[in-house]
């Protein structure tokens, strides 16, 4: 007699099950059984309504993960780091819970972030780039990969980094320039602006799901697009397709007066990625090959 199907599917774990964990949850579904943890009860019929089964369970506390052990066949990590410190306990804990029963688990991606490679000058390249974090939060970043890389080495289970750039979507909260727009916030004039790097939320989880089935094994991938624009050029466009008035443009002096600390450090790194693994390693053929067509949805 043959298991009922649900017994055959893989079983997939997501931890930071957000915006992007919930539309690979949406991509996956009647083709793996995804769990996600959460913290919050409250958004558990979300989570359901997804195709995934909420597991509570909290990185801040080891006590609360220890059930996740020989549950899954790959994981999906996308819960970011703490907000402040040097390291990311949040992995850290993870990987310990997950290591109580490991022999089941083959496959982990990670979701990092491409400002682990600090400012890079306007430059293009590829991942054999050395990271250069320039803040506490890339910092912290780089840790999580290095954690999770020397874990991977150790219990056999294949780890891919996927490096992640700004994430857009028109269904995505704070997905688009629009409200920056709409008040009116300044952007660097052309002889001070820098590139910057982007990837529509949907894209975004198709790469996820590939790097489960296709990523080699301790191996980083650019998740961004074909973009290459500097990001006043890309406020611009948006400013244009919607209708609304291009933003001021200010000298870096005059943003250092203007901005936060945060904004300051967005403007402050200029990148171009290239995504030649994504694309051949990965096989993904993106839907949103560049903003022009991601912002017209």
């Amino acid at each position: 007699m043959s298991l009922p199907t649900v017994f055959r599917r893989p079983v997939l774990l997501i931890v930071g099950c957000g915006d992007v964990g919930l539309r690979v949850a949406r991509l996956l579904a009647g083709r793996w059984r995804v769990l996600a943890l959460s913290s919050s009860p409250q958004r558990f019929d979300e989570l359901r309504a997804a195709g995934a089964l909420p597991l509570h369970g909290n990185l801040d506390a080891a006590a609360t993960l220890s059930r996740l052990a020989g549950l899954a066949d790959a994981v999906l990590h996308l819960a970011p780091p703490p907000g402040e410190g040097e390291g990311d306990p949040r992995t850290a804990r993870l990987l310990q819970a997950l290591s109580r029963r490991a022999g089941r688990l083959r496959r982990l991606v990670y979701g990092s972030t491409t400002g682990v490679y600090g400012d890079c000058g306007g430059a293009s390249f590829d991942e054999t780039r050395p990271v250069r974090p320039a803040t506490a939060r890339a910092r912290r970043r780089v840790h999580a990969e290095a954690l999770v890389r020397a874990w991977g080495r150790r219990s056999g289970v294949a780890v891919t980094i996927l490096r992640i750039p700004g994430i857009y979507a028109l269904d995505r909260a704070g997905g688009t320039p629009l409200e920056r727009l709409r008040r009116g916030s300044p952007v660097l004039r052309t002889e001070d602006d820098v590139y910057t790097n982007h990837i529509h939320a949907d894209d975004l989880a198709r790469a996820c799901a590939a790097a489960l089935h296709r990523g080699l094994p301790q191996r980083v991938v650019h998740a961004s697009d074909d973009t290459a624009l500097r990001m006043g050029d890309y406020f611009d466009f948006a400013a244009d397709l919607f209708g609304l008035p291009r933003p001021p443009r200010i000298s870096r002096e005059q943003a250092r007066q203007q901005l936060s600390p945060l904004q300051l450090s967005f403007m402050g790194e200029s990148r171009r990625l290239a995504n030649r693994r994504l694309k051949s390693e990965l096989r993904l053929a993106l839907r949103y090959p560049t903003v022009n067509e991601g912002l017209r949805g």
